[in-house]
């Protein structure tokens, strides 16, 4: 595996592959890779002939009082784990390369509307941050198609729009959420945690199992459902940025009888800010 830093570089390298006629992919990432991240990169190889991930620690999608100073950098470990999943190029940018002008002034690329709810309506700018950084990177290195989990539904749902409303050339594919024995959703941010939290931290996905549950049933009485699952973390210790029953689609919320839905959550246990959802399909 190869590991370069700069636009150049990473331009010159695939339009070798191109020349060969080779498919490429993408998985961008921010580092600290977990088995998570291992899950997408064994998706991407089944869809093209040459792997590309990316690590870059994105300042754009940190708000003021967020954890970007101490967000985990694992650069080597990183590699390592590349390597043994037969990546064929990391792209491993500084801040400097792709942001040469700084971060005041910059053009961005936005959704509207999906950016502003749920986690957009507590992080201020975070999907703005997002959507500008994977707009570069498929700029930079014109995948065929692009690999994302499911963990973060929402940041999908838009990468699809902004590739669908900007006829973005690139196919986007979601992977199911991995999980821990204890159901908790894999993140690089759970190593936050303290012991007592991550003992705690599972009742995340088993109050979303909840609710699928009582929806599967035929419960029709989302508010209620979203109160009595929001109280039940509370009473964890949690506390909840939104516990929210959505169609699934387009995370508008849903009339009686829709038949694809999601349950989307956002918790913060002590210092840790922890994000899940359940896919819900009746037909």
């Amino acid at each position: 595996m190869q590991t370069l830093g700069t636009i150049a570089e990473v331009r010159r390298k695939i339009a070798a592959w191109r020349a060969d006629g080779m498919r490429v992919a993408l998985v961008p990432t921010m580092g600290n890779l977990h088995a998570g991240h291992l899950k997408l990169f064994s998706e991407a190889h089944k869809q093209a002939d040459k792997l590309v991930a990316s690590v870059f620690v994105n300042p754009l999608q940190f708000g003021i009082g967020e954890d970007f100073s101490s967000y985990p950098r694992t650069l080597a470990a990183d590699q390592a784990k590349l390597k043994a999943a037969a990546c064929d190029l990391l792209f491993a940018p500084g801040e400097e390369e792709m942001y040469p002008s700084g971060r005041d002034g910059l053009g961005f690329v936005e959704v509207p509307g999906l950016s502003d709810i749920l986690c957009g309506a507590h992080r201020t700018g975070h999907f703005r941050g997002v959507t500008t950084v994977v707009a570069k990177l498929f700029n930079i290195v014109q995948p065929d198609v692009a690999v994302f989990g499911e963990k973060d539904y929402q940041q999908l749902l838009l990468i699809r729009r902004m590739v669908r409303d900007l006829d973005m050339p690139v196919g986007i594919i979601g992977i199911s959420t991995m999980r821990e024995v204890d159901g908790l959703a894999m993140s690089s941010r759970n190593g936050y945690l303290s012991e007592q939290e991550r003992i705690v931290a599972k009742e995340i996905f088993a109050g979303l199992q909840i609710v699928a549950t009582q929806l599967r049933q035929g419960a029709q009485d989302y508010s209620a459902l979203e109160l009595a699952a929001s109280q039940r973390l509370v009473q964890f210790g949690f506390i909840v940025d939104y516990l929210t029953v959505r169609r699934a689609v387009d995370l508008a919320v849903p009339q009686a009888g829709e038949k694809r839905l999601v349950v989307l959550v956002a918790a913060r246990l002590g210092n840790t800010r922890l994000i899940d959802n359940v896919l819900i399909d009746m037909d």
